[in-house]
């Protein structure tokens, strides 16, 4: 922007009669943002590789501390509850000794019996 003669420097609002200085400073201002990642895109998805099949990204996942760690604690609570559920099933059964130590197998090969045995008795 050229100022004739007669414009005096005061009329720029901006106080600045330099050109170039007043461009840069509107460029600064006016320069694109960097652009946000999508929804579902995390800044690992900007910096990794771009095209990770959905196998992969779940290996990835995986793979993680946290991740082994949360899978581990889950595991951990459904065999409590697998293992409770047996030894509810095992009180329900009649053996001699009562006390006596049966396997899984053994719990439900039992139980199978006695639900026969108890139809047998229902139907006489």
């Amino acid at each position: 922007m050229m100022l004739s003669p007669d414009q005096p420097d005061v009329d720029l609002p901006w106080g600045q009669p330099d050109t170039e200085i007043l461009l840069n400073s509107i460029k600064m201002e006016c320069a694109p943002l960097p652009a946000e990642p999508a929804e579902g895109e995390g800044k690992a998805r900007s910096l990794s590789i771009p095209s990770l099949s959905r196998e992969e990204k779940r290996r990835r996942r995986r793979a993680t501390a946290k991740y082994r760690s949360a899978h581990a604690t889950r595991e951990r609570i459904r065999v409590e509850a697998f293992n409770v559920g047996f030894a509810e099933l095992r009180k329900l059964l009649p053996t001699l000794p009562p006390d006596k130590k049966l396997s899984k197998i053994e719990i439900l090969r039992l139980a199978i019996c006695y639900i026969t045995y108890l139809n047998h008795v229902l139907d006489a």
